[in-house]
């Protein structure tokens, strides 16, 4: 069995992430391939993961998608709110509805105990449904009924257990507004797609689908890796069953790592052009070694303790530092670990400067680039 090494791993994650080099495909068409942009915080990471890939975006390209209701914001992988399509949103949803159970029971359970939770999500839906609700007022709104409970869980749950999508204003560019919520079938006007039963096996969709997918945009991979990423235990058998039309391969710790015949493996020498990647991004979140891309010894500069993911630079596929845009009078802000070649410092600043003419799409101030002195390793 062939044996992958990281520079290997990494530079076929960074083809099929669109960051060996930018495509020409339409926003949704990315955010499809991508199974979502992670979009916990407001509004920069989805739009700033759209153009570190896309030629010609514009903020319009992805905020139209929302207005339009072809996108929306969802809980879904790992239980945090992703940027998808609107059949990905009908799809995805009911897959991932255990990954959203166990971080209700983890978190909730204890608060949440001898709850008549189908009557819960019955009243919560009629209330998102009247009108979209914050959760604060959802959790207000619950607990009139139930005054020995705590509204913040009674919202939490309603999270849990019903389809909410976050409305427009809410990431929209230049026009951000509160989290207010609805469920996915009257924004959407359609159901949720039944996850089909076991005696169905073989339709690729279900499970199925939702791990072809993860490959064809984050692979080779494992099944750790695949749990990583979408936060769902127990695919370990669905890689198995699905190994017969899988290329299978090794890294170099003896992992089996599973592959789609047809998707790019470029050859560990290819040039990675210097990359400035949106915080939160998918590329460090979705695999349980992030060796490929995150060199172990940068980890906690980039993923920091209370939560936060940092936007990163990328030097020959790897993380080299990080970076973010402080807004029209600070401008772009890109603070290296270690010292630039004048190339790749010229690339950085170039690729800062097309952040800002990104965010000033709208004829504002477009603020400075500034490269800080490299940081210890």
């Amino acid at each position: 069995m062939t044996v992958l090494g990281p520079r290997a791993l990494g530079r076929a994650l960074l083809a099929r992430q669109h960051l060996l080099a930018r495509t020409d495909r339409t926003p949704a068409e990315v955010v499809h391939h991508l199974v979502g942009l992670q979009a916990q915080a407001v509004p920069q990471p989805p739009y700033l993961g759209l153009l570190s890939r896309l030629d010609d975006f514009t903020p319009d390209g992805l905020s139209d998608l929302l207005d339009r209701r072809a996108a929306v914001r969802i809980a879904l992988q790992r239980g945090t709110i992703h940027l998808v399509t609107a059949q990905d949103c009908l799809t995805l949803r009911p897959l991932l509805q255990p990954v959203l159970d166990q971080a209700l029971q983890t978190t909730y359970g204890r608060r949440l105990a001898g709850l008549d939770r189908a009557a819960l999500a019955a009243e919560a839906r009629t209330l998102v449904e009247r009108e979209p609700r914050t959760f604060q007022q959802l959790g207000t709104l619950l607990a009139a009924t139930r005054p020995d409970r705590d509204p913040a869980a009674l919202a939490q749950a309603a999270r849990c257990l019903l389809p909410l999508v976050q409305v427009p204003p809410r990431g929209l560019w230049g026009r951000n507004g509160p989290a207010a919520h609805t469920t996915a079938e009257a924004w959407l006007g359609r159901p949720l797609d039944p996850v089909p039963s076991r005696d169905e096996p073989d339709r690729l969709d279900g499970l199925d689908g939702l791990v072809l997918r993860y490959l064809a945009a984050f692979g080779p991979a494992s099944a750790a890796d695949l749990r990583k990423w979408s936060g769902l235990g127990g695919l370990g058998p669905v890689l198995r069953r699905l190994a017969p039309q899988l290329l299978t391969f090794r890294d170099e710790r003896d992992r089996v790592l599973y592959d789609l015949p047809g998707a790019p493996r470029p050859d560990p020498d290819v040039p990675a052009p210097v990359r400035l990647v949106a915080p939160f991004d998918n590329l460090l979140l979705s695999h349980a070694d992030r060796s490929r891309v995150l060199p172990e010894r940068y980890k906690d500069r980039v993923m920091t303790r209370n939560g936060l993911v940092l936007g990163t630079l990328l030097v020959d596929g790897l993380v080299a530092g990080t970076w973010r845009y402080a807004g029209p009078a600070e401008g772009v802000v890109v603070e290296p670990f270690v010292r630039l070649a004048r190339a790749d410092r010229a690339a950085a600043e170039a690729e800062a400067e097309r952040v800002l003419a990104f965010a000033g799409a709208d004829g504002g101030p477009r603020g400075p680039v500034r490269i800080e002195a490299a940081g210890g390793a």
